[in-house]
């Protein structure tokens, strides 16, 4: 069902700095550093210029993502990886297991950096124009543009300011982590976390569409399952965007009418609306499902109402 939901949220007034509690850091040292990952990610890190920024997935054999990061070269040999917290320890513990005689060290360097999510006018002014993952490094300080947050028909910025912890943090309204939250649902795009380890293959969450994936590359763990998904048509899920009027969280089940008994989606993310009118999620689930209707928990629940996806999805690379 698709409806418009009325909204008193003035989106483009919205601007400021966010703390970003849920987020941590790994950093790779060493001259085999962006090899290394090259090898272990969906994304090519070999490339990537330094000071720029890409999105990549960490998957299993089965290509089910275990992580999702946000890569940050800012040397030729330090490259981070910015994920969600309740993941980093064990993603540390899997990716140090496949180091064997790379010249690479693997460590948390969450309380090395500082993480803020920008908005409205304080993104602006820092990455001007630049199109998602584009970074702009100034003084030693990244800053990344991600993809906005979209409310009909407008459009806010968005950016991740990465630096050490000697530099001075960005000035501006407090921005709560629920309204950050909220942006990112409607951004569309989003890193995984616990409650939805192993759920996923990149394309399950329009990463390909996002530029997650980089078909292009060599192996990775999972490389083989990704690219069959793509090219041979078996891809029979995607996200979508969806207005709830109850709260969901990461991970919930979600049926349609038509199948009582099996889940036909899983949600991501979610976040309440600053106007108290429900709730915005980010929601996987199968192609066949989105035509009949989703409902929440149980098949019986409250109907969920699809929103327009902020981007296009790729049909074929």
């Amino acid at each position: 069902m698709n409806m418009p939901v009325k909204s008193s949220i003035n989106l483009s007034a919205l601007h400021g700095v966010s703390l970003l509690p849920t987020l941590g850091v790994i950093q790779a040292q060493g001259e085999d550093a962006a090899n290394f990952l090259h090898n272990q990610l969906s994304n090519d890190v070999l490339l990537l210029p330094v000071g720029q920024a890409r999105l990549a997935a960490f998957c299993s054999a089965k290509g089910r993502m275990q992580a999702s990061f946000i890569v940050i070269k800012t040397a030729p040999d330090n490259v981070l990886l910015i994920l969600s917290q309740d993941l980093l320890a064990q993603t540390l513990k899997r990716l140090s297991m496949f180091v064997l005689r790379a010249k690479v060290k693997m460590s948390d360097a969450t309380s090395q950096w500082q993480l803020r999510g920008l908005l409205g006018e304080n993104a602006l002014k820092l990455t001007d124009d630049a199109t998602p993952w584009q970074t702009m490094l100034h003084d030693g300080v990244h800053t990344v543009a991600l993809y906005p947050a979209v409310l009909g028909d407008t459009r806010t910025p968005r950016a991740l300011w990465v630096a050490s912890v000697e530099q001075t943090l960005p000035t501006g309204p407090d921005v709560s982590a629920e309204v950050w939250q909220w942006t990112e649902v409607l951004s569309g795009v989003t890193l995984v976390s616990q409650p939805v380890f192993e759920a996923f293959v990149p394309q399950m969450l329009n990463y390909e569409s996002v530029g997650g994936v980089n078909f292009k590359k060599g192996c990775y763990p999972g490389q083989e399952v990704v690219a069959r998904s793509q090219f041979r048509g078996t891809l029979k899920r995607r996200m979508a965007l969806v207005h709830s009027p109850v709260l969901m969280a990461a991970g919930q089940e979600v049926f349609t009418p038509e199948d009582p008994e099996q889940a036909c989606a899983t949600v991501v993310l979610s976040a309440a609306r600053p106007d108290g009118q429900g709730f915005v999620a980010l929601v996987s689930g199968t192609l066949e499902s989105m035509q009949t209707g989703w409902r929440v928990g149980k098949s019986d629940g409250q109907a969920l109402n699809f929103l327009p996806l902020p981007y296009p999805l790729l049909a074929d690379i």
